[in-house]
């Protein structure tokens, strides 16, 4: 199976042209939205979770990846989630990735909310001496 296109896929048969219009003005920013409620695209992520536990950190990252770089808002939510299953496995070299995702891809305030409470400040849980770096990352929000 191939678990992206399966995702979206089913973002795509959920989507609701009037949610997708409400979420574009909620957010200050410019998103690109399915129109799936957060709720629903927490529920999807969580269902998926099976596909990913026989899966190394590396491939779940990539994954990831492959969401994030897609700009759609549901999808960014679901790597957000997705990068927080392998946190076991989290090594300070991780930092890295995730600072370079924060610059890539995190656009607005939710997608940062989700992404560095959870995924990032668990590794700088983790690892305290990241403390610093994590201070000079650029957020541009």
């Amino acid at each position: 199976m191939d678990l992206i296109a399966t995702v979206r896929q089913e973002l795509q048969s959920m989507s609701d042209p009037v949610w997708q219009e409400k979420t574009r003005r909620f957010f200050k920013e410019s998103v690109d939205p399915y129109g799936v409620p957060t709720g629903d695209v927490r529920k999807l992520g969580k269902y998926f979770y099976p596909f990913l536990a026989p899966l190394q950190k590396e491939a779940v990252f990539t994954l990831c990846e492959q969401l994030f770089a897609s700009g759609k808002q549901e999808e960014c939510l679901i790597a957000c989630d997705w990068s927080l299953r392998p946190k076991k496995h989290y090594t300070a070299d991780d930092f890295a990735r995730f600072s370079r995702w924060v610059d890539q891809y995190v656009t607005n305030w939710a997608i940062c909310d989700t992404f560095c409470n959870h995924t990032v400040g668990t590794l700088v849980t983790k690892y305290p001496e990241l403390l610093p770096e994590l201070e000079k990352m650029d957020y541009g929000l």
